[in-house]
């Protein structure tokens, strides 16, 4: 794909949404972090569910440690994996307690050493609740990545890498926003919606659908 077509691409995805948000609900960076921890192979509707009850509960690091594990646990039963997400959750509120002044911080090597958070995370915490110009990439934008031919990679740090370099500057900051909200909803994974798609005329995939 030229340039031309992709800052077509953008700029329309920015005619469309100027500014785009993210699902998840929140308030602080430390409530974005535990929904972004919790929303692992989850849905954000449902990690919305449940972290509306738990933050009206404990929404800093000091109260989810006087909660405990049980307590976490019962407020994020109904999300795949909560056992392991609600340990990690608490190892990462004691970090963040003991290194940081339980603040999270603005710092990529610094969130990737908290238990629960990877390269995606922190991207996604980075880009939120920092303004800092990272593109996570979820399932969502390595699909549309690779079908649209926007920035093809063989994994996930390989369509980063091509994002940050492709996308012009102008975009990079709402870039993974504009790329999940269409994968999310017109460029699905199954049929994609390309009779509806606002990039239909500029996007490579040969497999449209009429």
């Amino acid at each position: 794909m030229n340039p031309a077509k992709r800052q077509a691409i953008f700029e329309r995805f920015r005619a469309a949404n100027p500014e785009p948000r993210g699902e998840l609900e929140y308030s602080t960076p430390f409530e974005l972090l535990v929904a972004v921890i919790l929303s692992a192979q989850a849905t954000d509707k449902s990690v919305n569910l449940a972290t509306r009850q738990l933050y009206r509960k404990a929404n800093t690091p000091q109260a989810l440690l006087k909660l405990g594990l049980s307590g976490l646990e019962s407020h994020i039963k109904s999300i795949g994996l909560y056992r392991t997400k609600a340990k990690n959750i608490m190892a990462t509120c004691a970090i963040l307690l003991d290194k940081h002044g339980g603040e999270v911080p603005r710092d990529r090597e610094a969130l990737e050493a908290l238990p629960g958070v990877g390269r995606k995370t922190a991207n996604v915490v980075l880009n939120i609740a920092f303004g800092e110009p990272t593109i996570a990439v979820d399932t969502h934008i390595f699909r549309i990545a690779n079908r649209t031919g926007l920035a093809p990679g063989k994994d996930p740090l390989a369509v980063e890498k091509k994002l940050l370099k492709v996308t012009p500057g102008e975009f990079r900051l709402h870039a993974h926003h504009w790329l999940i909200l269409h994968g999310r909803y017109v460029c699905t994974a199954r049929s994609p919606h390309c009779p509806e798609c606002l990039i239909r005329d500029l996007c490579e995939f040969r497999g449209k659908s009429a």
